[in-house]
């Protein structure tokens, strides 16, 4: 006799993966890029990064009482000091004090809090933080400060640091000299007058930049220890492959095209790889797990998406550098992707319809 069930439901695993364990290994692999960053731009940058980690725990911590929650278990989670550290990293390292703060607020409270906390939130929150500062504050989020390695001659001691930061870089009289432009900047700037590529790029070193030895932001500087610390998070399963190697290869295929046309007017692949936030993007703020889409197949649309949008951006577009916008733009478009990118769900089919299994019965003989 042959018997016909469906099933009820699709089957269940479990993990031993926490919040706290996730929050906890991102920060572990992000730490030596940013080591390497506070390194390369001193005391100013050391001030601004505590600044900003602890104001974002502040602020998670008054929402939640604001809620009426206990606020420990959830900021032991890591998550408010993750999002506070991503917002570090998008800040110039020498911004004010304020700066921070005003970051950690905009993140915490309009990207997390607001939409009812972790796991909850549309849009990146370090992404919205710093787009809304670049909106609203854009001298003070464009002033990039030369590489000045701690201890070295050119670099502002422990005293003067605390006025960089807490009075702003106008306090130092030198403050000219100790400011430039970041790569991508440079580039864009240089194409409004008119000057041919090969000519902005004659001094330019991508190993420099690929090492970090270069201006920008903490997650500007270093692509080499972004990017090892990415592998080492998909090769620890905290994250997938398929969002970091479509966004990457997305830029590398469509600045390889442009430039094969037209050298003179399109940067090559290798400065796209090494200049700006693109490897933390790809590793550290595209791969949020709530932000993006929860399909391999999503996740790789997702990826490409964003790379599609740097690469316009960066070449066609007002801001030298496009990761930010490109991110909150895929964020939006992430329920759009899961609604027509779908798994099949197990024991149903694509509709999801219950499939229906014969199950053999064999009849007692009496």
């Amino acid at each position: 006799m042959i018997a016909i069930r469906k099933p009820s439901s699709g089957a269940h695993i479990g993990t031993n993966t926490s919040v706290q364990h996730i929050m906890w290994r991102v920060i572990l692999a992000i730490s030596p890029a940013t080591a390497f960053g506070l390194f390369c731009f001193g005391w100013p940058a050391l001030n601004l990064f505590i600044v900003t980690l602890l104001s974002a725990v502040l602020f998670e911590a008054f929402c939640l009482r604001l809620a009426g929650r206990i606020a420990k278990p959830a900021i032991m989670d890591g998550s408010a000091l993750l999002t506070g550290w991503l917002v570090a990293m998008t800040l110039p390292p020498w911004a004010p004090w304020w700066i921070g703060v005003a970051g950690s607020g905009i993140a915490i409270i309009l990207g997390k809090q607001i939409y009812g906390g972790l796991g909850q939130n549309l849009f990146n929150p370090a992404m919205l933080a710093r787009i809304a500062l670049l909106i609203s504050f854009p001298i003070e989020m464009t002033t990039w400060p030369n590489v000045a390695p701690v201890f070295s001659a050119q670099a502002p001691d422990f005293i003067e640091s605390w006025s960089i930061t807490f009075s702003g870089l106008g306090s130092i009289a030198s403050a000219d000299a100790m400011t430039g432009a970041t790569t991508l900047g440079y580039i864009k700037t240089e194409f409004s007058q008119q000057h041919w590529l090969p000519d902005i790029l004659a001094n330019h070193s991508s190993f420099l930049d690929f090492l970090g030895w270069t201006r920008g932001s903490l997650g500007e500087t270093s692509a080499l220890l972004l990017g090892l610390g990415g592998v080492w998070l998909i090769r620890q399963g905290v994250i997938k492959w398929h969002i970091p190697v479509s966004l990457l290869l997305t830029v590398t295929v469509l600045s390889s095209v442009f430039h094969l046309l037209d050298s003179q007017h399109y940067i090559s692949p290798l400065v796209h790889l090494s200049s700006g936030a693109l490897m933390c993007a790809a590793f550290f703020i595209a791969t949020d797990y709530v932000t993006s889409p929860n399909t391999p197949a999503g996740q790789l649309v997702f990826g490409a998406g964003c790379g599609l949008l740097i690469f316009v951006i960066r070449t066609w577009g007002t801001y030298p550098e496009g990761a930010g916008f490109a991110v909150l733009l895929m964020n939006a478009a992430t329920p759009l992707i899961d609604h027509y990118i779908r798994p099949r769900i197990y024991g149903r089919n694509r509709n999801g319809k219950p499939l229906e299994q014969k199950i053999i019965v064999q009849e007692r003989k009496q």
